[in-house]
Parts: structure tokens; sequence; C-alpha cells
């Protein structure tokens, strides 16, 4: 690797080049990133995966600089007009946008008026005009020798000229540069309403008269903006200085007002101004502020998806699952704490049969025969007037049932739930069920353990952004599945109870290999140790050395098969229980190796056992913890038993809610009504925050007080200043 790339990314990252060099090594030898950031942390210096996959991007985009370089220095080359200047500049430029601007002049290009002056003999002309060299004499005596058949007067050819200059001027990297600048300082973005019968619920009415300095919209806004206008109730036009950014270009190509030309060139440099350079930069200054807000929209959404991944799981449940409907009715889908499908029925509460004492009967029996501990409802079409059937349910569970038997529901985000239920593998794990009944199962299973479920989905279909159908999808698709490979892995995976869906996520593993192991599971039985996954066929030693210390296996004959701990760590392990004199299945060795990381120096340790302190540090920990889930310990979803109707909310209320997204002004609360509360950014804390992500996270379950209720437009105003926290933000996700 070029030494320069190193030192390149890591004096923008704050980091040390050899971090970047050997972390570029471990991607040239294909290894993942989840893989690098846990196993290889002494050749990183201990680089997290998110400074991992920045280096990964960085890398790429400047060998695909660098590539570019070469493919216009050879098309320069191959016209005969490249000079070691422009070598030095081309191959001295640090952005792809640099670049461009100095391979324009040689770019192969339409006919333009400019090519047709240049057909017509007219360049020597615009050239001598941009030399500025002749102060004496008259115009009509320098243009006499380029009138001819296709250029029949001197206004003609002075017109055909001044083409040429604007378009020379228009393509100059310097004065790109020196007008972008100029233009993204000034201009104004002025928004004005275009159809307002195109906006029925009024979405983009803020926008109907609206201006801000392009430079600093927000970057919802700008994507509200770009969507309105597409959808032709926007008209949008940047505001420019026009006047000032013509004397800039003027008082740069204008270099001898002295000269004959000098109004030539001021002509020609208005005329390039208006009709090539000003569009042009317009385009590039619309689009670059789009590119950045579809990355922060990116990051939003990427930040909110894995909170949600990471929501714990609520095991060891009974749960009835139910997929609200009117005229087609609920589905009601019974899982066992494994996830099981068990049952599974239709009831019709609502409209227009309304049936809505036999539903309860039906739900009640379901609950009472088999122990239902919990009722997930999908937060979809009848989700609330559903909501009161299962109310009544647990209300009538609680005074008839049992001492102590306790019935909860809850409202489940049934985003994405459709596209599963119609999908492939939805059809191969339930081929009898109808496309409803297996959302049912699905919203079941998203309680039990959101991650497994989850991952089955498209990510671009989990609802936890904003405007995510706005950006750039190819980008999008690719941070979002970035985020799913690294909760599974930082979850780890239970290789015998894992769907080909969660598999395929894991560090190394393709949905080929993953399809392989379920196969190999399901002929042979559960593996038994990690050694028997290298019998998988298709499963080789590369993919087995990324995959393996993710997949665990509870119940091996070696307890470290159930640990992050990677089998080539296993040796290091034995030295270590020899060391300690133990073995490695005893009850108190966790609180043995606890008390060893406190009372030992990890580096000494370290250089006994022949492993690097970060590795030993892991593997001391996962001793420590064994089988641990790190979703472990986090507040478990809300359990609601009576019905709240927006009706009943009164300004000042506290109620307890859980986050359901959240964006650049605050964060959506599903408090129990039907609509969910924005807690807007200035009302989150008794302190100034900039951004809401420093506060909250989706799933975190927060108390908030009721500070506005407009039941017309369907919006509650919350806050969370002055109330005290359910639960601390899980921001170690």
């Amino acid at each position: 690797m070029p030494v320069n790339y190193a030192e390149t990314i890591a004096s923008e990252m704050g980091i040390q080049p050899r971090q970047v060099a050997r972390s570029t090594e471990l991607f040239d030898g294909d290894n993942t990133v989840p893989f690098v950031a846990r196993y290889r942390k002494e050749a990183t210096g201990g680089l997290d995966e998110v400074q991992l996959r920045v280096i990964k991007e960085r890398l790429a985009y400047l060998r695909n600089l660098d590539a570019r370089k070469e493919t216009v220095l050879g098309s320069i080359q191959e016209q005969g007009k490249l000079d070691d200047e422009l070598r030095a500049r081309i191959e001295d430029a640090s952005s792809l946008q640099e670049v461009e601007d100095l391979y324009l002049p040689f770019k192969p290009k339409r006919r333009t008026r400019a090519t047709i002056a240049r057909e017509r003999g007219l360049e020597p002309l615009a050239q001598i005009i941009l030399a500025q060299e002749v102060i004496d004499g008259d115009l009509a005596t320098v243009a006499a020798p380029f009138v001819r058949e296709a250029v029949p007067t001197i206004e003609d050819a002075y017109a055909g000229a001044r083409d040429i200059v604007a378009e020379t001027v228009a393509e100059d990297a310097d004065l790109r540069a020196a007008v972008r600048a100029q233009t993204w300082d000034a201009a104004w973005l002025v928004v004005s309403e275009a159809d307002a019968s195109k906006d029925e619920r009024g979405v983009y009415r803020m926008y109907y008269d609206y201006r801000e300095k392009l430079s600093v919209v927000a970057p919802h806004r700008l994507l509200a903006i770009n969507r309105g206008e597409r959808e032709g109730v926007l008209k949008v036009k940047l505001e420019r200085p026009d006047g000032d950014i013509s004397r800039l270009i003027g008082s740069k190509v204008v270099t001898n007002p002295r000269s004959i030309f000098a109004d030539q060139i001021r002509q020609a440099v208005a005329d390039g101004y208006q009709r090539l350079l000003a569009p042009s930069i317009e385009r590039e200054l619309r689009s670059k502020p789009t590119e950045t807000s579809d990355e922060h929209a990116i990051q939003t959404f990427s930040a909110n998806l894995r909170q949600l991944l990471l929501q714990p799981p609520l095991r060891g449940k009974t749960m009835v699952g139910i997929d609200p409907g009117y005229r087609t009715g609920c589905k009601l889908a019974l899982v066992d704490p494994t996830g099981k499908f068990v049952t599974g029925t239709t009831i019709y509460p609502h409209q227009p049969q309304k049936q809505w004492d036999q539903a309860g009967t039906v739900l009640m029996g379901l609950v009472q025969e088999h122990g239902v501990e919990v009722i997930a409802i999908g937060n979809g079409t009848a989700s609330r007037e559903t909501e009161g059937l299962a109310a009544e349910v647990v209300a009538e569970v609680s005074r008839s049932g049992p001492q102590g038997r306790a019935v909860g529901y809850v409202m489940v985000s049934e985003a994405g739930a459709s596209v599963y239920s119609a999908s492939d593998l939805a059809r191969t794990e339930f081929p009898d069920l109808d496309v409803s009944m297996r959302g049912a199962v699905s919203i079941a299973r998203r309680l039990q353990d959101p991650l497994a479920e989850l991952v089955k989905i498209d990510p671009q279909s989990i609802g936890v952004g904003l405007y995510q159908h706005d950006v750039n999808q190819k980008q999008l698709a690719e941070a979002l599945d970035a985020v799913v490979e690294s909760a599974v892995n930082h979850v780890g995976v239970d290789v015998n109870t894992a769907s080909a869906s969660l598999l395929s996520y894991v560090a190394g593993i393709n949905r080929r290999q993953a399809n392989a192991i379920v196969k190999h599971r399901d002929q042979n039985g559960p593996f038994r140790s990690r050694q028997d996954l290298q019998q998988v066929t298709g499963l080789g030693d590369k993919t087995y050395q990324q995959a393996i210390g993710f997949l665990k296996i509870a119940g091996s004959d070696q307890p470290l098969d159930n640990t992050f701990i990677h089998p080539e760590s296993y040796p290091v392990v034995g030295r270590l229980f020899e060391y300690l004199g133990v073995r490695g299945d005893e009850k108190d060795l966790p609180a043995k190796i606890e008390a060893l990381s406190h009372e030992e120096k990890l580096s000494d340790l370290a250089a006994l056992l022949e492993v690097g302190e970060p590795t030993l540090a892991d593997i001391l920990q996962s001793l420590a913890r064994p089988g641990r889930d790190p979703r472990d310990g986090l507040p478990a979803p809300v359990l609601r038993r009576d019905v709240l109707q927006m009706e009943d909310l009164r300004e000042g209320m506290v109620l307890t809610g859980t986050v359901r997204n959240v964006v650049d002004f605050g964060a959506f609360v599903d408090i129990g009504v039907k609509q969910d509360g924005l807690v807007h950014v200035s009302q989150m804390a008794d302190r100034y925050v900039k951004n809401p992500f420093d506060v909250v996270g989706v799933g975190d379950v927060v108390k908030v007080t009721v500070i506005q209720i407009d039941l017309e437009r369907g919006r509650i105003g919350l806050s969370m200043k002055g109330v005290q926290p359910v639960a601390d933000h899980h921001a170690d996700h």
C-alpha cells in the first residue's frame, strides 16, 4: 500500500499511520471488519468497528481517486494535450471534484456552440482575445482573416470566438472552484408553493414561502424540500449574487483592461457565467448538501436500526401475536417460548362483523389454556381498537386467574412484517400458513428475540428512519447491512438454533454457506463442537477463521465453544488454567477470573502467557461471564394492562413510554395512545441538547410529561424535563 494512503487517512482520523497500514493489510487479506475489530486488536492498536469501517471506506475512495487520475491522464495524453504542469496538478488533486474540474476542458462532450465555432476555424481568434496583448488598432482588422463562407461577418467571427472564450472560462478549474465557494457561501435556497392541491394534508405548508442560506439548511429540511419539489408541491430555486460573481470572474480573466478585447472578454464572461457556469455550479451545489443530507439520514437510520436490533429479548414467554385488521379480521398466532408456532385462528371483533364478545372469548381461551404471558399486537391498521380487546382480556385474567398470574400486552412495530410474510423465506418456514398468520407469528417473535426475527427482513423496510425512501438507496442498503452485521456479531449466534438469515450476517459467512450450515444441522443433528463446523460443505478455512468466534455452541464438551474466545486462543486459555491451577469446568472459575483481573498486572500476565494484552483482556472478560448475552440487563419492553385514549390525556400527566424513532429534531415516543408523541430536542433535558442521540435511543423506556395535545391534528407534545429517567440510555450499543 502506498504510504500516503496510511498517512492521509491517519491524519484525517487522528490515529497512527501504522494502525491504518496494518488494518489495510488485514482487509486486503479478506478479513472482515467484525473479525479484525475483535480478534486482531494487537495489529490495529485496538481500533473499533466504526474506525475500521471509516478506514475501509476512505481507502476505497482514495484507490478509486487514483484509478480515476490514471484514466484522466491517459485520456488527455492521447489527445496530445498533457503537459508537466497539468500532470502535476492532477496527480496532486485530493478529491474527485478537483480531478473532474481539471479534466472538464478535455472531456469528450456533445456539440456545443464553442465546438461549432472551433469547427469554423475561430479557435485562433479566441486565443488572440484571451491573450489580451493588442491595445492598438480596431477589432475589424483583427477579425478580417477569419471571415469566410461559414463566418460571413466580423460580428459572426467575434460571436463565435466569444462562445469559445465563454466555454474556456467556464471550464477553468480554478475559476470553477472560486465560483463554487462564493456561491456556496452566499446563495439562498428559496422555496415557494407550486401546487397546494397536491399537498392535501399540508405536509409541506411550512415551505410554501420559505428561504434559508443554502449552507445552513438542516438535513431533514432539505430532504423534505427535495421531496416536495419531486411531488410537484414546491418550486425551488437558488438565489445567487450573480453581479458579485460576474465581477469576481471578470477580475480574474480581464488581465489587461487596456486591451481592445477587454469588452469582448466581459461579454463572454457574462454569457459563460449565465449560460454555462452558473447552471452547472447550481446543480452541483443542490446535489452537494443533498448528498450530505443523505449521509446524515443514513447515519440516523443506522443508529436507530442498531438500537432496535439490540433490544433485549423477552425470553421464556409463551405469547400470542396479533396481526390486526378490520374486514379480514385479526390473526392470532400462539408461539411457545422457543418461538415455535403452536396454533392460530382468526377473530372478527371490528367492523363489519363486530363479533367483539366472541373474539374476546377466543383470545381468553388461548391465554388461559396455554398459559400465555404476553400479547403482542402489531401497530398497523386497527391496532388501537384491538388493544381495547387485549386490555379487556388482561383485566379478566387478572380478576379470575390464579393468584399472581400476570398477563400484559405490548404494541409491536410491524414495519416490514408484510414484506417478510410474502417472502420466499416465510413461505419456506410456514408453507401451510397464510400471509397474515405468518405476520402474526413474526410480531410475537419480534418480542422474543428482536435480532433473530428482524434479520429476516430487508433492513430498509424496518421503519426507524426519516425520508429513507428519498436517499441514495445503494448507500442506504450498504450502510444498513453493515449495521445488521455489526449487531449480529456483537451478540453472537447459537449455531444450533439460528436461522440461515441470522447465520448469513455472521462475519465471513454468505447466504449459500448459511444454508449449508442449516442443511448439515438438519441432516446430522446439532453441532457438538465448533470443530464440527469444519465438516460443512463449502465452509473453507478462511470462512471458519472469520466466523467461528461468533458462533456459539451451548452444551459442547469444550466450554469455551460457548464464549467469544476464538479457538486460536484456546492454547492461551490452557496456559492460563495451568497458571491458576484450575480446570475449565469449575463453578467458581468466573469468580477466580474476576479476582485475577483485579489483582494481576495485565502486561506481566500477558507476557507470561505469550499473548497480547487486548486479547488477554477479552479472554478474561469472556471467562468471567461465560455465555452472557450483551443485551441482558437492558430494560425490558413496557407491558401494558389498560388502554389510554388520546382524549384521556391531560397536560401535566407523567407517563412511561417507549422511544420508537429518533430524528434530528427529537424523538417519537409510544405512550400507549394511537399517536406517538414528540419530545422535541428542546424538551429532552434540563440542559442544552444538540444531538437527540446523546440522550435517547430506539427502544429506550422513558418517563415523559404531556405538555401539548392537539386532537384535531392528532399531535402530542411531550417533555422529558424534570422527570426521573426509567433507565439509563444504553449507549454501549
